[in-house]
């Protein structure tokens, strides 16, 4: 393969793309995963040890269901992050189009999605053999965070203010999250076995518009502003419809379905509509329905509310948490590059 043409810069887009090409190729996954169930049949279970056990997970693995599941991971995974590095390495310029690296991305996330259902059929063996459901669920509120950093130049932390000592680490995660971001969808997905739970259906179609959000690094299309907004607005409904699940299975650690729904919007009503372009009386208008949706929920039972702000009592403090983590990464980078370059 000639690896040349394979990031090749362009000045103009030679491959012109509507993401609703992507979206339709994720809906056909979706459709192949639902015609080829069901895939636990046979399957024993092992018993549910409460607080935040994982279910979906074999009894008596073997050598070669856990291998089935890592070696996927990590194929998967390596592969991404090359194309990833190799863009970067290559210093494209952002197209309107694809880059041919988009290309590659695009059938590799393919690719792998179609490996994970057939190792499912197969083996029934998920990453969740071997790590805890917190890993996968904390490296998603991770990734929500980041883009809330990273986004701060561009709408503010809170009603359109932005925080001034972010610049830096933004700058840094813009250029960089890539990575992170990958490991955390992949991750994600082969941590879970294929399923058909509604809890599992939505979660999948999730991970896979996050993949096509992440092949198509160094385009216009992945920094669309209401592109990205469906994305991180996508929680709302996935969160809502997991606890809700949840809730009628008996399972209750998570939270109410409302806490998930209401505390999500509350990210958009403080945070994300402020970077839209919207005027003000839109601004007040979403402000509004927010505000009467909770009063007509709550009402009779307003002392609930308090679960209203516990996703924000999460992720914002998380955002001081990750932006001294990051700035202190950087700072050992420029000392380490000093050191280094210094003269003996």
């Amino acid at each position: 393969m000639n690896t040349s043409n394979l990031v090749k810069a362009e000045a103009s887009p030679v491959y012109h793309y509507k993401i609703w090409w992507g979206v339709l190729a994720a809906a056909l996954f979706m459709a192949l995963i639902i015609a080829l169930a069901p895939y636990s049949d046979g399957i024993v279970f092992p018993e549910d040890e409460g607080g935040f056990w994982y279910l979906w997970q074999l009894s008596e693995p073997t050598m070669w269901t856990r291998l089935s599941a890592w070696g996927g991971y990590a194929l998967h995974q390596f592969s991404i992050w090359w194309l990833i590095w190799y863009a970067q390495s290559s210093k494209l310029k952002y197209v309107k189009g694809l880059h041919p690296v988009n290309l590659w991305a695009l059938a590799a996330n393919g690719f792998f999605i179609g490996l994970h259902i057939l190792q499912t059929k197969v083996a029934y063996d998920g990453l969740a053999q071997d790590v805890h459901i917190l890993t996968s669920m904390g490296s998603v509120v991770i990734l929500l965070v980041m883009v809330l950093i990273m986004e701060n130049q561009r709408r503010g932390l809170a009603f359109g203010t932005k925080a001034p000592m972010l610049k830096e680490v933004g700058r840094a995660l813009r250029k960089y999250h890539g990575y992170y971001f990958s490991w955390a969808i992949i991750y994600t997905f082969w941590y879970h076995p294929i399923e058909v739970t509604y809890g599992h259906l939505l979660g999948l179609f999730y991970t896979f518009l996050l993949m096509l959000q992440g092949s198509l690094f160094l385009t216009r299309t992945h920094t669309n502003k209401w592109w990205m907004l469906f994305m991180e607005l996508m929680v709302v409904v996935h969160g809502t419809m997991v606890a809700y699940v949840s809730m009628l299975e008996g399972q209750t650690q998570g939270g109410p379905p409302s806490q998930f729904f209401f505390g999500f919007l509350l990210l958009f009503i403080v945070t994300q509509m402020h970077g839209l372009g919207l005027s003000k009386a839109w601004r007040w208008f979403f402000a509004a329905a927010y505000i009467g949706m909770m009063g007509y929920y709550y009402a009779g039972n307003w002392a609930a509310m308090a679960e209203v702000p516990r996703i924000a009592m999460i992720e914002y403090p998380a955002i001081i948490v990750i932006s001294l983590l990051v700035w202190l990464l950087i700072k050992l980078t420029l000392l380490l590059q000093f050191l280094i370059k210094r003269p003996v």
